[in-house]
């Protein structure tokens, strides 16, 4: 008993470190920036230029603003735009290629706090945009072509939520500010929960065990058995456990940043089962189309991954 105990608290301590020194101070400042654009309108007016280009893809004017949100703000905050799209008379089928983009690109959440470790931004930016765009390309052209899916479908343009009340500068960021500390906040218990099941895997020989399965196949691509762990916990446990795991490999010396760059195209987005979950809860009419974002973002993925390992 004592060494559960034992392994709580140590798990606990490690949570608490990243979320207050690591994941607090990036979230803040990215929210309340992003909190300033958005009230600018600058969002919006990015998402009506590119729109033209991005519809190539089977992607809306919306979906861009979407594909911001997760690149800008955390893996979460496209269920606002994904919740919008549910009830404005977007086709399913275009609302699927979103959700399949969402899928395949790494959210800021994980991105920002991981850059201060050795991740390379510009390139997992670029691969995001690659794969997200190949993924929904996929979802609108191969798995989701049924013509019931092209229901209602506008290609209007679509601008930004604007804010309800006047706000000078300092307030607006003052927002985005808080809704950083919010979302830290609510990633706590999860990333406790997340580093304790990783910590009793290793109490109890299983990360021992699936390393010893899974190195081999690692091997054929140069990766050690030390990313074993992160790949593990990513599916298991989600993107902020994913990188809680990392940064505390990183800092042990067990992995390089190179070691985290060649693995970066395949775990460093919400494709997982929690991640899924959540962003069906937008709406109905986007769980429906779930089915065929998740074949898509099978693909975008993949993709990702392999341009990561042929970069790095």
């Amino acid at each position: 008993m004592e060494q559960i105990i034992t392994l709580i608290l140590d798990s606990g301590r490690t949570a608490m470190d990243m979320a207050l020194y690591v994941l607090l101070p990036v979230m803040v400042v990215m929210l309340a920036l992003m909190k300033l654009l958005e009230s600018k309108g600058v969002l919006g007016w990015i998402s009506n230029k590119l729109s033209p280009l991005v519809k190539l893809f089977g992607v809306p004017g919306l979906g861009i603003f979407a594909m911001l949100q997760i690149m800008f703000v955390s893996f979460n905050a496209p269920v606002a735009t994904l919740a919008i799209m549910d009830r404005d008379g977007t086709a399913r089928r275009a609302i699927a290629s979103t959700l399949a983009v969402v899928l395949t690109m790494s959210q800021a959440n994980v991105v920002f706090p991981m850059a201060v470790v050795g991740l390379d931004v510009p390139v997992i930016m670029i691969t995001s945009l690659i794969g997200g765009l190949i993924a929904a390309a996929a979802t609108y052209y191969l798995f989701a072509r049924d013509p019931a899916l092209d229901d209602d479908y506008s290609h209007t343009e679509h601008r930004a939520p604007e804010l309800h009340e006047k706000k000078n500068v300092i307030q607006i960021l003052s927002d985005g500010g808080q809704e950083g500390v919010k979302i830290v906040f609510a990633s706590i218990p999860l990333l406790i929960l997340a580093l304790c099941f990783v910590n009793l895997l290793k109490l109890t020989g299983s990360i021992e065990l699936l390393t010893t399965v899974l190195a081999p196949v690692l091997a054929l691509v140069d990766l050690p058995e030390s990313t074993v762990l992160p790949i593990v916990t990513k599916f298991i446990a989600g993107g902020t456990a994913m990188m809680g795991v990392t940064i505390d490999l990183l800092n042990q010396g067990a992995m390089t940043s190179t070691d985290l760059n060649r693995i970066a195209g395949f775990i460093i987005n919400p494709f997982d089962v929690a991640g899924v979950a959540i962003l069906m809860a937008a709406g109905r009419r986007v769980s429906s189309v779930a089915r065929a974002a998740v074949l898509g973002a099978i693909v975008g993925t993949v993709v990702r991954g392999i341009l990561h390992l042929i970069i790095f």
